[in-house]
């Protein structure tokens, strides 16, 4: 399911979603906000999402995520002008702002002494659909010279397989470690004390800092997936398949670095790979302005794809280190949507600037 779902958002967006907007007209300035339209769901309703399945059940919630997956981009092809674009966007946000917190809470409910290995390795299955996305995407849209309506039925095949992998989610056993019963839902809410559930992780000083530092690598992730494509077709004027092999080589190797980061994490504990991640990450950033040649510009797409990875595989399962059971969902919440703030900012500050 996570491959499905998360191959279907990336390809509405990578990398398709800059030159949309630009045929429709948008304003530059508000490019940002176009970018940052599916991220700010996550700040709306990450939070919610895991208190519910703390509540209900992960599955329920799981389901309810892919038919958001399924439905949205069918709405893309009836779009004529930009605003339309940024309310589809806002509603098409909702079903990775939901799956993706409700999923690793799951994970870490199963798996509590190899959450740092397993949570790496759901997140390398959904990095398989996104490193696919933009190759794909970018094919699609060199051999359709810019058929929009094309990729986004594409976009809905794959929406629409998450789905179905959705229904074939096992059923949690609500006597054990599957969650609670749905006849029992309002007496396990009274049992977290929600809100006073929020409040425990709010005040938690190791959760507020894993959540700003996955906020300030997704600032730089937001802003660098929109902008890197408008700066390879309008400045390096690249082909849209090697924008798409740009863009798809940050995240082509995470999938088989993902499980080994986290079962480093889960030996030599979570600070390192983050501070590792960090500075990688930082460094090859910097050198993108001043790089026009294809190899140089692969390559440092490749060393950040690495460093994101290094941070992103260790900081969910530290947050699962510093919560308690009862509030996993809580708490993958509350990174989900400090990290979709940052998402949101990213693009949108920088396309102020620019």
């Amino acid at each position: 399911m996570g491959a499905f779902a998360i191959l279907s958002s990336t390809m509405s967006k990578n990398p398709v979603l800059n030159p949309f907007a630009e045929s429709l007209n948008t304003p530059t300035a508000l490019m940002g906000v176009v970018a940052a339209a599916s991220t700010v769901p996550g700040i709306i309703i990450s939070l919610p999402a895991g208190v519910l399945s703390d509540v209900l059940g992960r599955r329920r919630v799981l389901l309810f995520s892919a038919l958001i997956f399924a439905s949205a981009p069918l709405l893309y092809i009836f779009i004529d002008s930009w605003w339309q674009l940024v309310l589809v966007r806002f509603y098409h946000g909702f079903a990775t702002a939901i799956f993706v917190p409700v999923a690793k809470a799951a994970i870490a409910e199963r798996f509590p002494s190899k959450k740092g290995e397993k949570i790496s390795t759901f997140t390398s299955a959904t990095l398989v659909g996104r490193s696919i996305a933009p190759f794909l995407g970018g094919f699609i849209l060199s051999v359709t010279f810019w058929n929009y309506d094309l990729l986004y039925t594409a976009v809905g095949v794959a929406g629409t397989a998450s789905l179905i992998a959705a229904l074939f989610l096992p059923r949690e056993d609500h006597s054990g470690r599957g969650g609670p019963a749905p006849s029992n839902s309002l007496r396990r809410m009274k049992s977290l004390g929600l809100p006073s559930g929020w409040g425990e992780v709010l005040k938690n000083p190791g959760i507020l800092s894993v959540s700003v530092v996955e906020a300030s690598t997704l600032y730089a992730y937001g802003a660098l997936e929109f902008f890197l494509v408008g700066y390879l077709n309008n400045v390096v004027m690249l082909d849209p398949f090697l924008i798409g092999v740009i863009s798809g080589s940050q995240l082509i190797f995470i999938p088989l670095i993902n499980p080994f980061m986290g079962r480093l994490s889960d030996k030599v504990g979570r600070r390192r790979p983050i501070l590792a991640g960090l500075a990688l990450g930082g460094t090859v950033l910097s050198l993108i302005p001043y790089t026009r040649s294809f190899p140089a510009l692969l390559t440092i797409s490749i060393m950040y794809g690495l460093s994101f990875s290094m941070v992103t595989s260790s900081t969910s399962a530290l947050v699962g280190d510093l919560s308690r059971r009862e509030l996993y969902g809580t708490s993958m919440g509350f990174l989900a949507t400090i990290m979709d703030v940052g998402q949101a900012l990213g693009p949108i500050i920088t396309g102020v600037i620019l």
